[in-house]
């Protein structure tokens, strides 16, 4: 059934029908109104709202293009770039260093590393695990890797295994597909042909450490160190890093999506380091270590007139080989619990009482200050005596008898050097014997060089808040008491008295070599000071030292028959005291408390090409144990003589024709 309801026209609603089927609804009172022009405008205003909130998102959408695509395009391009080319670094080939007569002692090769990129590899352990059944990987390699990984978080990729044989990097080749993030890259190595040859001369290099990237840091050189991983750490490789280094190259390579390598876009070749040149004569270098045998000790010999130093030797020596990719926890256990102390520089760092080859420093002050006349004449009853209560025994129990001062130096009379010391005042003695090198270090091109120790009164006020006492100059003048030297600043006094006071700094390193130009700078060419010695003082000292290796001195056993003529003096250094009256017997003494054995010289003596200085750790006499190694050096530089087979470490041998000083 289907009514029609019919409305009026003035209700404004306009003729409308609304039907009906299934009748009447219960309770329904009447039918809802809608207002269709307010939702039309609800409607509209919505459309509104949308699309101005539209138009808004597409308003800042095209500003962000703006600023992306216009503003920031530089950045961004240059972004993109950078995921397209990739700047690597090419490191430059280290300089080299060559003795006097171009013998090649520190060069480079090359090599196959297998390196691995951590981020590229999801599971390191496993990687490792399955490259060790292609390659031979060690337990210290894997040590060494994960050392690596802990310390060089910004390394892109880190060696696995150096140094690869033709084999390993063919059987790797083959497997390469199973491993991504790992590959082979050739690296440049350094190498010391001569093992442990003046290993303290030229020191190694090692893997640069956190320590070290804040230093190059901080001297704003980091950025020419980019990709490079060894840096000098000691001796020459050390004090020479800037001109070893070179500078590092880039080139740019353009990359897949894979970060695979598709061209090289553009190269900046590295500038190879500098080579140095060294004053060392290698050949002297290897005799002067022979010639230790087993024992332990250091020389140096200088050239008097230019200040090279033509050998620095530190026995026992280490291999800098070892160095060079980090060494390892057991060899570096083996060195630096060694008692010989292989990694300590004896002639740099090593301070020694000079005993009596203090003494010619001495006589050369007691005559220029005027304490000392030629002539003057002790009698040495075998003892110095101060004030009638104490007494500084002679190292010879009866005395020497009468006593000048040449004789003071050919049979080291102990009780001369005691009374000059206290006639001459401990400041006077500081401040003329000072002039020689004693007290203060030397400034040679190597690091680690100590100062040793000439004592004056402000330096004991100082050091133990007591005034001097007279007591205390006794031992100075014999090389005792506060007295420290090192071999070096033996060796550098004796080449200024060889040198008539002319005084040149000591130094290894001749003459740097450009790599580019080939132009060779030159070094310490010029003496730096000065200082006047009469020339009877000179002559005196010198005609005294000389016949200290003659029949009746205390070298003239190890000198017998030498052709030419050496100014020498030899002398014996305590390690430990022994009672008033006892006499020294070092047979019966643990070896490391048995004297060490000083000799110095310069020869020839009328025109001196050599000077240096020798000590040999409780070695025992300086005219049996030092002066023998000083003539084979001599042999070779005046005669080209080989020498004899080295001595080896004893106990101390008997007595010679002429006893040998042991200074108090």
């Amino acid at each position: 059934m289907q009514f029609s309801l019919r409305f009026p026209g003035k209700l404004g609603l306009g003729r409308s029908r609304m039907g009906f089927r299934g009748g009447f609804r219960p309770g329904l009172r009447g039918v809802e109104m809608r207002d269709l022009g307010r939702d039309l405008q609800r409607f509209q205003w919505r459309l509104a709202v949308c699309a101005g909130g539209v138009v808004f998102l597409f308003v800042l959408l095209l500003l962000r293009f703006f600023y992306l695509q216009v503003v920031q395009h530089e950045h961004y391009l240059t972004l993109a770039e950078n995921n397209r080319i990739s700047v690597l670094p090419v490191i430059p080939n280290r300089g080299l260093i060559l003795d006097r007569n171009g013998a090649v002692i520190a060069h480079n090769y090359s090599a196959f590393t297998l390196e691995v990129t951590p981020k590229e590899v999801p599971d390191l352990n496993r990687m490792v695990d399955d490259l060790a059944q292609v390659i031979d990987i060690q337990p210290k390699d894997r040590k060494r890797f994960r050392k690596l990984l802990d310390e060089r978080h910004d390394l892109d990729s880190i060696p696995i295994r150096t140094r690869l044989t033709d084999e390993e990097v063919a059987r790797f080749a083959v497997n390469r597909y199973r491993f991504p993030g790992v590959q082979i890259n050739a690296r440049l190595f350094r190498h010391y042909p001569n093992g442990d040859i003046a290993s303290h001369v030229l020191g190694y290099i090692g893997r640069l450490s956190d320590r070290d990237k804040a230093k190059l840091k901080d001297q704003g050189v980091a950025a020419n160190y980019s990709g490079s991983d060894y840096i000098g750490k000691t001796g020459l490789e050390g004090f020479y890093e800037s001109d070893l280094h070179g500078v590092t190259g880039f080139e740019q390579v353009e990359t897949d999506a894979g970060g695979r390598a598709v061209r090289t876009l553009r190269r900046i070749l590295p500038v190879s380091g500098n080579n140095l040149h060294l004053a060392l004569d290698l050949r002297v270098q290897e005799i002067a270590e022979r010639a230790f045998g087993t024992r332990r000790g250091a020389l140096v010999a200088i050239e008097p007139a230019t200040g090279g130093v033509l050998a620095l030797v530190s026995r026992p020596g280490y291999d800098p080989n070892l160095f060079v990719e980090g060494i390892d926890s057991q060899n570096w256990e083996v060195l630096s619990n060694d008692p010989t102390k292989p990694l300590n520089n004896r002639a740099l760092q090593g301070v020694y009482p000079p005993g009596s080859t203090f003494k010619p420093f001495m006589a050369v002050a007691g005559l220029e200050l005027g304490k000392r006349t030629p002539d003057y004449t002790i009698s040495d009853p075998g003892y110095f005596t101060l004030g009638g209560n104490h007494r500084w025994r002679d190292w010879k129990k009866e005395g020497h008898g009468m006593v000048n001062l040449h004789r003071s130096i050919v049979i080291s009379c102990d009780t001369y050097y005691y009374g000059l010391a206290v006639d001459m005042g401990i400041d006077n003695l500081h401040s003329f014997i000072g002039q020689f090198g004693f007290g203060k270090r030397t400034g040679i091109d190597i690091p680690g060089e100590s100062g040793g120790l000439l004592p004056s009164q402000a330096w004991k006020q100082k050091r133990f808040n007591q005034k001097w006492f007279t007591g205390d100059t006794v031992s100075i003048g014999i090389g005792q008491g506060y007295n420290l030297a090192t071999p070096l600043q033996l060796a550098f006094a004796t080449a200024i008295l060889a040198n008539n006071g002319v005084v040149y700094r000591p130094h290894l390193v001749r003459q740097v070599e450009d790599s580019q130009t080939g132009d060779r700078r030159t070094i310490e060419a010029e003496p730096f000071n000065t200082f006047p010695l009469k020339q009877d003082t000179i002559d005196r000292v010198r005609a005294a030292m000389i016949d200290v290796n003659k029949p009746g001195g205390t070298a003239s056993v190890a000198f017998s028959g030498a052709p030419y003529a050496v100014a020498g003096k030899t002398g014996t250094a305590q390690v430990v005291g022994i009672k008033q009256g006892e006499k020294y017997d070092g047979s019966r003494l643990q070896e490391q408390h048995r004297d060490h054995a000083l000799y110095i010289a310069y020869a020839p003596a009328d025109l001196p090409q050599v000077a240096l200085a020798i000590l040999v750790e409780n070695g025992g006499h300086g005219g049996s144990d030092a002066a023998p190694i000083a003539r084979a050096v001599f042999d070779w530089v005046l005669l080209g003589k080989e020498p004899k087979p080295p001595k080896e470490a004893t106990p101390p041998p008997a007595p010679a024709a002429v006893e040998e000083e042991r200074s108090d």
